[in-house]
């Protein structure tokens, strides 16, 4: 299976994953990044053994992406994203959506525990 396919056809499962990941953690760190014209908060797990990278994005009007950044063979590194459907936002936990939006409404991140997120 390709990245690509995994990130098409398992994203609830990496969205699971990822949220999992950041609940458990003692200190979660929602960040503000922008480039250009676009502006996000995001959640960010690391999986440095695989040189991998998934990431939550949380872009103005509600717009959530799911992140996968890998290298390939020849050692690029390469994103792919993909636009969270309805069922796929339901999987966020309200606190998580919440500090994300003031994230992104301050332009400021926050750091706060895992457990916090997970209300």
């Amino acid at each position: 299976m390709t990245y690509e396919e995994l990130v098409k056809n398992h994203s609830g499962e990496m969205i699971e994953k990822l949220v999992t990941e950041v609940i458990s953690k003692e200190a979660a760190e929602v960040r503000f990044e922008f480039e250009d014209n676009e502006q996000w908060s995001v959640i960010t797990m690391h999986i440095y053994e695989e040189d991998k990278e998934i990431s939550l994005r949380l872009h103005s009007n509600d717009h959530y992406q799911l992140y996968f950044g890998y290298y390939n063979d020849e050692d690029e590194f390469l994103e792919i994203t993909q636009s969270l459907t309805d069922e796929e936002k339901k999987i966020i936990p309200k606190g998580l959506q919440k500090v994300m939006e003031k994230v992104l409404s301050d332009e400021q991140g926050m750091r706060l525990p895992g457990n916090f997120l997970s209300k």
